[in-house]
């Protein structure tokens, strides 16, 4: 089946134009000014994008595709995501990761959701890990599961100045960020260690001892949850201008501190204001994670849990209320992420790149059409499908 979106504004993520968009297979054919459909011509899907936007499919990097929590007991283990929630926030590319419990939630369950929702028609990535240092592994070794294991593509959510963490020391932590380095060099792959860092004073201590002392690339380490506070995205700010990425966390209500937490909109315009690369940035949803509470005595007082959908819903707010341009805000969400964790095939709109996209209306950007390695998996706002033990 060949698919034609015509007349549909391009932002690549930087802005083309109208263009007439031709998918063939899972891939895109081109981008042209216009396509003459020839009379008695073979079947084709043609979707008319006139005063509609197309952009990238989106791509989620922290999500608990498995579900996650449990710190109020394991009453409170949130659900398994399911592809109806992932495909209608525009997500195409969702990258798998466990979070404080590394034990009832194993590696191999986690693979093996990853793998159900690609043959439900998503990409999907993970990482290798969790909370806890030593990592645990799905070979026993950070390098192996990078070169013979397709899907890895690093190793996290380690956990940092957080009360849930190992406490590791600094001498550890270096280990692990050097091994999945050299585990991705062999491998081709980012091999990029994704970091949860919690309310502590430490902050991001470790990431700059790394960068100080050692020859290993800023760009290695991915904290995330920066926005958590004011303190924490200062120093993220610092971060920034040693060539760090930043990674803002778009599921925030319960999750961090009243008053003093940032939203990702708001948190994506005070970085540009204060000149950060919008190459470096980029969100995350940390969806389907428990967002718990603590008092001050850490003791768990409440939950709420993570939403894929925060994703697009915090780029739109910046573009709607923060008056961030949409090609900086939608980069935060497909080209950068792209970049960072090396998915060469994703993240723009261009020649020989995967089908991967979302049809927006002009007016106030809400999801119309989106296409899944070159599945109209949303049709008009509805999905077209579901996962397979999703209820009809």
């Amino acid at each position: 089946m060949i698919t034609i979106i015509k007349n549909v504004d391009v932002y690549s993520p930087d802005y083309l134009g109208p263009k007439d968009i031709v998918i063939t297979g899972n891939l895109i054919e081109g981008l042209y000014d216009q396509v003459a459909i020839p009379n008695d011509f073979i079947e084709m899907n043609v979707v008319e994008g006139e005063g509609q936007i197309a952009v990238p499919g989106f791509i989620d990097s922290h999500v608990h595709i498995l579900g996650g929590g449990g710190e109020g007991g394991f009453h409170t283990r949130t659900p398994e995501i399911q592809l109806t929630e992932i495909i209608s926030s525009g997500i195409t590319t969702i990258v798998g990761c466990l979070g404080t419990d590394g034990v009832c939630r194993s590696l191999h369950a986690l693979f093996a959701k990853a793998m159900s929702l690609e043959e439900e028609g998503i990409t999907t990535y993970l990482y290798s890990g969790s909370y806890d240092i030593p990592v645990k592994t799905i070979t026993g070794d950070i390098k192996t599961d990078l070169l013979l294991i397709e899907k890895v593509i690093g190793i996290g959510e380690i956990a940092l100045s957080d009360h849930r963490s190992s406490q590791p020391s600094y001498q550890d932590f270096a280990k692990i960020v050097a091994d999945t380095r050299v585990g991705g060099i062999l491998s081709g792959k980012a091999g990029i260690v994704n970091i949860h860092i919690g309310e502590g004073n430490r902050q991001l201590e470790y990431l700059q001892r790394l960068i100080d002392e050692t020859e290993i690339p800023v760009n290695q380490m991915l904290p995330t949850h920066i926005n958590r506070n004011k303190s924490l995205f200062n120093a993220g700010i610092a971060f920034s201008k040693c060539g760090g990425l930043i990674d803002l966390t778009t599921s925030i209500d319960n999750a961090f501190n009243e008053g003093t937490k940032i939203s990702a909109s708001a948190g994506l315009r005070q970085l540009l204001e204060k000149e950060v690369p919008i190459e470096q940035i980029q969100f995350s949803s940390d969806g389907q994670g428990s967002l718990p509470r603590f008092n001050e005595k850490k003791e768990f007082v409440g939950l709420g849990v993570g939403s894929v959908a925060s994703l697009f819903a915090e780029v739109r707010k910046a573009v709607l209320d923060e008056k961030v341009s949409l090609e900086n805000a939608i980069k935060t969400i497909t080209s950068n992420v792209a970049d960072h964790l090396k998915l060469k095939r994703k993240g723009r709109l261009s020649q020989g790149k995967e089908a991967d996209i979302v049809v927006l209306k002009k007016d106030d950007l809400k999801i119309e059409q989106v296409f899944a390695k070159g599945q109209h998996v949303v049709k008009n706002g509805n999905p077209t499908m579901s996962g397979t033990f999703e209820k009809e």
